[in-house]
């Protein structure tokens, strides 16, 4: 049993890229990420390259190279800012060690391009979207292992749209009950008898803005939506 729990640990971190122990300080755990990119876009600094190649590069592979680990934990803010920082500079580039002018802000460019942008991702804003995803594949396959595996520990009197952090949480856990927070400013619920709906509380007006009622002018209002 030993062998096979240090195999799997390798095999998860060496072949995955991902790391088997992430404590409360997740800095150091991802600095790899950093390393990797950084060795990526140092390398290419050294070409010269048009600009549609460099655009080509940091889409295909410096932007890709933390998706995975993205998948499963919300990476530092500081972290996600830091290969920000590299990609621009592989754009933009430098001069005697001095980063050049940045002529266009980071929000612009991570714009889709029929908006004026160039489409880059933002790290930060992509890794809560993968996270999302995780937290709306439980939504939808009830009956998967790790939905199975995730309410048994978590929320196995509830639903998971409901669920806690509970006590001494995994760093798996807290990054998909981020995407979950995510996911829950645009979800809304279907009425059926309207029993199990708060009037107040969830989405549930099918509407773009305000799918909820702001707030009650009666004193005692109502509570469920089949009232």
């Amino acid at each position: 049993k030993e062998k096979v729990h240090v195999f799997n640990e390798v095999l998860t971190e060496r072949y995955l890229g991902l790391p088997t122990d992430v404590g409360r300080s997740k800095g150091g755990v991802f600095k790899y990420l950093k390393d990797r990119v950084w060795s990526k876009v140092q390398g290419w600094m050294e070409q010269s390259l048009p600009v549609g190649g460099k655009e080509v590069l940091i889409k295909a592979v410096a932007q890709a190279v933390p998706t995975y680990s993205m998948g499963c934990f919300q990476l530092p803010r500081g972290l996600c800012q830091a290969i920000n920082a590299m990609i621009q500079i592989f754009w933009w580039g430098s001069k005697d060690g001095k980063r050049k002018t940045c002529w266009v802000s980071w929000e612009k460019m991570t714009q889709p391009k029929y908006l004026g942008g160039l489409g880059f991702q933002d790290i930060e804003m992509f890794n809560l979207a993968l996270l999302a995803r995780q937290a709306w594949r439980i939504m939808q396959n009830l009956e998967s292992l790790s939905t199975k595996l995730l309410k048994a520990i978590y929320f196995p009197n509830g639903q998971f749209v409901d669920a806690d952090l509970g006590s001494k949480p995994s760093q798996i856990w807290r990054g998909i009950l981020d995407g979950r927070d995510v996911l829950k400013q645009g979800l809304i619920r279907r009425i059926g008898n309207g029993e199990n709906t708060s009037i107040w509380e969830q989405n549930w007006l099918p509407r773009d803005v305000g799918m909820r009622p702001i707030a009650a002018k009666a004193p005692n209002p109502l509570r469920r939506v089949c009232e």
